[in-house]
């Protein structure tokens, strides 16, 4: 298996002590909710990234949304264009947080 991908977005997730586990796979953090259209603040993300690479090398991991946008089609009334909202943020993030 090459990667994982890990709903963290919640606080029901567990932490991140399971990750010491890791191997040279890619780790995706799914910190970004697709179930609200609000945006996350860019420090309580970084921060969620530092405390995973206390576990995993920083270049293993990624950075997605939990579970992708298809709980907007059933339940989850995120527009689209709040989807890309979503996008774009995860983009500038890991632009921030990995460099560009």
């Amino acid at each position: 298996m090459d990667g994982l991908f890990l709903e963290y977005e919640s606080d029901i997730a567990c932490g991140y002590e399971p990750l010491k586990h890791i191997q040279k796979q890619q780790v995706v953090l799914g910190l970004i909710t697709s179930k609200f259209p609000q945006l996350e603040k860019f420090e309580d993300v970084k921060a969620r990234v530092e405390e995973a690479s206390q576990y995993v090398p920083k270049d293993q991991l990624c950075l997605s949304p939990q579970c992708g946008f298809a709980s907007t089609e059933e339940g989850n009334a995120l527009t689209e264009e709040e989807q890309w909202a979503k996008v774009r943020l995860i983009r500038d993030y890991a632009d921030k947080i990995w460099g560009e």
